[in-house]
């Protein structure tokens, strides 16, 4: 029966979410139904003691970095950054190559921090008219946005300051620079892999008589930027300082630091490669938010109001996430856990394997990829950490396989960020999914595959 239970809450937990009903509400109520098929376990002590402390604990590990990354996000677009970027990418690209450029503007804001839904409402606009100029077809626009927002800089590239990057960080005690070899090349595998199948659907789609269609306006059209827009330059510069400043705090401001007093009781008992990452990423984050502040200080409407609603935009993300993680902890403490776990860890000797497995599967139940690592590694992580240390396994190669495990089964038809570009674009998983499903389900998926291969062949 407790077996059931699982199953059963993991099922209905993807089912209801996919209906629309918010996680917030979902994981501690399926967290609960699973522990009453366990029988005999106390509901109440459940909720207060196990469901809510990881919650908890989720949020002042990770808590900043959502915070920081919608503040910057929303400065981003409110300043008219995010609209010039994406709009010198399609004037340089040309309308010859729409895909990619769409793909590029999308990857460098991604990249450099914003929010894959702040980058989806900028770009959009622009990709679209250039869709249109260039006669392609509009089913093609959300995949093109999907790949560049969130794909391969949301879990490959290395010094990325996507959540899905840090998460991994104080399981196995690494940077946002972790296995920057393979993560380098998993990464341009899926940028060329799936720009080359888009541009071959085009190429099909047009040879058959196929162009751009027929489509009403959507409430995300926009009209052309405003005058009072930054340059280019002053618009990339807060996105590259993101990018160089975390590889700067992250290599040598912070090991030359003097922290010692990590170890004291205070401070947790705490080692640098316990926070290195998560202050590296902080401190960019700070830094970049009051250098775009500054450059565009006359250009925000409401300066207030973007910090504000930055700020508010952030929470629920992040309680999304938490409350998945104390979803996870519930059934993690579960006595018939003991089998999936088991399961999971029997499937390979070799750690790479099973928390590839553990983290793809449990991204697609969740339609997350911070939730569904964050669970995988709130349950099994310190096994995957020992089982590595066992074998000799680097741990950066574990966080950066856990890492693109995660951006695999996250995005089938029932992810938010899925749902979100349908219907930024107006149009439905009929007409666009199947080529969402190849650029960000099966070519990362694959390419974990490859890595994970490599990774052990190597390792022997």
């Amino acid at each position: 029966m407790g077996l059931i239970g699982i199953f059963l809450s993991l099922g209905l937990l993807m089912f209801l979410a996919y209906r629309g009903i918010n996680v917030l509400i979902l994981a501690p109520v399926m967290a609960l139904l699973a522990t009453l098929f366990a029988g005999g376990l106390p509901i109440l002590a459940t909720y207060t003691q196990v469901f809510m402390p990881a919650l908890g604990n989720y949020l002042l590990q990770f808590f900043p970095l959502f915070l920081l990354g919608a503040i910057f996000g929303k400065l981003m677009a409110d300043s008219g950054s995010a609209r010039v970027i994406a709009e010198w990418f399609t004037e340089k690209m040309g309308a010859s190559q729409s895909i990619a450029a769409v793909v590029a503007a999308c990857g460098v804001l991604t990249y450099g921090g914003v929010s894959l839904f702040v980058v989806a409402f900028a770009v959009y606009p622009i990709a679209n008219a250039l869709f249109m100029k260039s006669d392609t077809p509009k089913r093609l626009l959300p995949a093109a946005l999907a790949l560049g927002s969130f794909t391969f800089t949301m879990t490959a590239f290395p010094g990325t300051p996507a959540i899905q990057n840090a998460i991994p960080m104080p399981y196995f005690g690494t940077t946002p620079f972790a296995a920057p070899i393979y993560g380098t090349l998993a990464g341009l595998g899926m940028l060329v892999g799936g720009t080359l199948w888009l541009n071959r659907r085009r190429a099909a789609a047009n040879a058959n008589g196929e162009g751009y269609g027929e489509h009403p306006p959507t409430d995300a059209d926009a009209n052309e930027l405003d005058a009072a827009a930054p340059s280019f330059l002053i618009a990339m510069l807060p996105v590259v300082t993101v990018i160089l400043l975390n590889a700067v705090f992250t290599y040598l401001v912070i090991p030359a630091m003097d922290t010692g007093y990590l170890s004291e009781e205070r401070y947790g008992g705490a080692s640098i490669d316990d926070v290195r990452g998560i202050w590296a990423i902080i401190a960019s984050l700070v830094i970049s938010i009051l250098l775009c502040t500054a450059l565009n200080w006359k250009r925000f409407a409401d300066l207030l109001e973007s910090y504000n609603k930055g700020t508010m935009g952030s929470l629920l993300p992040v309680f999304n996430t938490a409350s998945e993680v104390g979803y996870g902890a519930v059934i993690a403490s579960l006595p018939a856990f003991a089998v999936v776990r088991d399961a999971v860890l029997g499937l390979s000797s070799n750690p790479l394997i099973s928390s590839a497995v553990a983290t793809n599967v449990l991204a697609g139940i969740t339609g997350s990829a911070s939730g569904g690592m964050s669970i995988a590694l709130e349950t099994l992580g310190d096994r995957f950490m020992e089982q590595a240390q066992s074998a000799g396994i680097d741990p950066e190669i574990m966080h950066r396989v856990v890492a693109l495990s995660s951006g695999g089964f996250d995005a089938l038809p029932h992810n938010g960020a899925v749902i979100t570009l349908l219907a930024i674009t107006g149009l439905t998983h009929r007409q666009s999914y199947g080529d969402i499903f190849v650029v960000a389900v099966l070519i990362p998926f694959s390419l974990t595959v490859a890595v994970v291969l490599t990774a052990s062949v190597l390792m022997v």
